[in-house]
């Protein structure tokens, strides 16, 4: 490592103490942004050459050597129809909450966690090459991955990693995560650098005579399997014993249109069937001028549902449904609307929630990150409250009481 940290012609020196790596990760995080947003919007299109994507990615195959042909696991192949990211809608829209986790999330777990779910959609084309788009959001925690960092890290340690594998990946990540503490002062807290090192070896400048134990390995993708199985396993029951998101946005539509108020259905949810008919049924096709026209209208657009006064025209009450996903989207959703529209700012925020993620919740609103939300007096709604109660507040209730009364300040 000493010998790799010297050599002028070795990844240490000539990437990873590039200046124009450092200013790539900020230029590439304002990239997957616009990626997310065209996905939301369903402007992304169908094919990877000229996409937002494509000059993402780009600018990641410019990293000199390490990351020559990054962009092959994007490129349209008409014959496999893969990466199915481009002629799928839904799998295009799993890529994008997948990219949006990880550009709101900043903790190890949530970060695994969002990997797995985009692992059990099972996209044909898309797999752990993605982590290169992760490793200029998170360098500390996800680390990138080619041909070459894989070979590197077999022969360093005597594993046995397969390219295109997820598990593999996380077993591989733990590994590397691991070999970075142990040798952090001739490394780095950034994972670039032990990344670099593994594809000097894989790519044969570092010869390595003897790999190392197998036997590490395999305990560690065995660990990974088992944690996977557990997390399908806990999807499978919410699936199971949750209601859905679509369900909770239709008792929400009925309360608020049984109130009075005029309803907003999230321009990505107006055609989901429900009940026979499309969720949207009876609610208003676009929203207030004042909102529309408002710089965050394309944000505030995709709140799961709003209620709006039909008298004054203002937003009385927003709703973000969180089903099974990250409470960061709804959280900057609700920020936008509060200071991009601030005419509506006396509107009521609410987070509604199975009953089981209310600590999830309130653990997650606490973090100094959402310190600034906490001025909205966002409330907490369980999914049994408003199943016991949202007939009777239908029948006798009038404006926001009911629904105040049977939820919880998210306050401290």
């Amino acid at each position: 490592m000493e010998r790799w940290r010297g050599d002028a012609a070795g990844t240490y020196q000539s990437w990873f103490l590039w200046e124009e790596r450092l200013k790539n990760f900020r230029s590439i995080r304002r990239g997957l942004q616009v990626v997310v947003q065209e996905i939301r919007n369903n402007t992304f299109g169908t094919c990877y050459r000229g996409s937002s994507l494509e000059t993402v990615v780009h600018s990641i195959a410019e990293q000199r050597q390490i990351f020559k042909g990054a962009d092959h696991a994007f490129l349209w192949k008409p014959k496999l129809r893969i990466p199915d990211i481009y002629e799928n809608r839904d799998h295009q829209l799993a890529f994008g909450r997948f990219l949006d986790t990880c550009l709101c999330c900043d903790t190890e777990a949530e970060l695994v966690q969002a990997v797995r779910d985009l692992e059990s959609k099972n996209i044909k084309g898309v797999g752990p090459a993605s982590a290169n788009l992760l490793y200029f959001l998170h360098p500390t925690i996800l680390p990138p991955t080619n041909t070459a960092i894989i070979k590197g890290y077999n022969l360093l340690t005597g594993a046995a990693v397969k390219l295109g594998r997820w598990p593999e990946y996380l077993a591989m990540r733990q590994g590397m995560m691991e070999l970075n503490r142990r040798y952090r002062t001739l490394l780095s807290n950034d994972l670039g650098a032990l990344a670099g090192l593994l594809f000097d070896i894989g790519s044969g400048r570092y010869p390595i005579a003897t790999p190392g134990d197998t036997s590490n390995w395999k305990l560690a993708l065995a660990q990974v399997c088992a944690e996977n199985a557990a997390a399908a396993k806990a999807r499978m029951t919410a699936a199971n014993n949750d209601h859905t998101h679509t369900e909770i946005q239709g008792w929400l539509r009925d309360l608020g249109l049984a109130l009075g108020y005029d309803v907003w259905i999230a321009s990505n949810d107006k055609n989901r069937p429900y009940l026979g008919s499309r969720l949207s049924e009876g609610c208003l096709a676009r929203l207030p001028d004042a909102v529309a026209n408002a710089s965050a209208a394309d944000t505030i657009a995709l709140i799961d549902v709003l209620w709006i006064s039909q008298a004054a025209g203002n937003i009385a009450a927003a709703f973000e449904v969180e089903h099974s996903t990250s409470i960061y989207s709804g959280i900057v959703r609700m920020l936008d609307l509060a200071l991009g529209v601030p005419e509506h700012g006396d509107a009521a925020f609410f987070l509604v929630a199975p009953d089981t993620r209310e600590q999830d919740v309130r653990a997650q609103f606490a973090r100094p990150a959402f310190s600034r939300v906490s001025e909205l007096n966002v409330r907490y709604l369980g999914y049994s409250e408003l199943k016991e109660h949202k007939e009777s507040i239908a029948r006798f209730g009038s404006g926001l009481k009911g629904v105040a009364a049977i939820s919880a300040s998210l306050r401290s």
